[in-house]
């Protein structure tokens, strides 16, 4: 299907492919890659997945092998140690360069993941607030000596949105929660606004599943992450510093599996742990991505699916970033 896309001053207008995991971002972004440069137009992809960005941690975040990767660029994919700490205003300033670069060259940049904050990050007009380090010791030596608990209840009394959308047991974001209030003087200073502004010209196609489905797809993903060798992954990854990494730590599967490594779980009930986290995290992004205002929604990939329907999904977000 061809067709040319409107004219933008200043490069192609982005694609973002979301949805939750399992839906099948990654094989639509690259089928719509393939449709584009049939069209004579090169495509890169880059990732919104804030676990993908880690060295070694292949098999839990289900990361596109390099050989499955169809010759397509791919950015933003390790990058990190585990030993690093992600953040979201850290990602932000390298993929936007990245995005700039590839619209530089004439290519339409293609931003895929379920990373809600990452995705909003990088395509809306997102703007974080500084730091105070002072301010930020004060409260990690607090969340050491009263626990997240305490620092909760003072978020909450300041900005509840913010504390329920963050949860009771996150400390790290907690801690920068509060920070940010002290800092600006202001709650929900880092939140996206009601109507996001787009950080460039920007298509949003998200994916969606029946609930039923994606369980039952999800549950089996988990038990195929152990199948292909997830505990052989995580073991290769703690003399680097898995365990120390503050955010690769905390990973959904990660986590259960070094339990499982060091006696503190058995196996079934490291699977069946990382299943309930895996479907409550992907309950959280579909909250989040349908908040998103103008996105295209389209069906996920079914099993039963074949070349014509990854092609009609292809053809119709292809449609998306053409109107815009």
């Amino acid at each position: 299907m061809s067709g040319e896309q409107p004219a933008h001053p200043d490069g192609h207008a982005l694609i973002a492919v979301v949805g939750a995991t399992g839906t099948g971002k990654s094989a639509l972004s690259l089928d719509i890659a393939e449709r584009l440069a049939a069209d004579g137009v090169a495509a890169e992809i880059v990732n919104a997945d804030a676990m993908q960005l880690y060295r070694g941690m292949d098999i839990g975040t289900a990361k596109l092998p390099l050989a499955e990767r169809r010759g397509i660029p791919h950015h933003m994919f390790d990058v990190l140690s585990v030993r690093d700490e992600a953040t979201v205003a850290g990602y932000q300033d390298q993929a936007r360069a990245i995005v700039d670069d590839i619209r530089a060259r004439g290519a339409v940049p293609i931003i895929v993941g379920g990373s809600g904050l990452y995705v909003s990050a990088l395509v809306y007009d997102f703007r974080f607030p500084g730091t105070d380090p002072a301010v930020r010791a004060s409260l990690e030596e607090e969340l050491l000596a009263l626990g997240t608990g305490t620092l909760y209840r003072r978020l909450a009394a300041f900005d509840e949105a913010t504390a329920l959308r963050i949860g009771s047991s996150n400390g790290r974001r907690i801690v920068r929660a509060l920070e940010v209030i002290a800092v600006t003087g202001e709650p929900n200073a880092a939140a996206l606004p009601d109507e996001p502004v787009p950080w460039h010209p920007l298509a949003i196609v998200g994916l969606a599943a029946e609930r039923d489905t994606l369980t039952a797809r999800l549950d089996r993903r988990v038990e195929q992450m152990w199948a292909d060798g997830l505990l052989d992954e995580v073991r290769a990854l703690l003399p680097l510093g898995l365990e120390q990494g503050v955010t690769a730590s905390r990973a959904i599967g990660y986590t259960q599996a070094i339990d499982e490594i060091h006696g503190r779980s058995s196996g079934a009930d490291a699977i069946e742990a990382t299943q309930q986290l895996t479907r409550r995290y992907a309950r959280r992004q579909v909250s989040w991505f349908k908040r998103y205002p103008h996105a295209h929604w389209l069906a996920a990939a079914t099993e039963d699916d074949g070349a014509d329907a990854a092609a009609a999904r292809a053809d119709a977000a292809l449609r998306a970033w053409r109107a815009v």
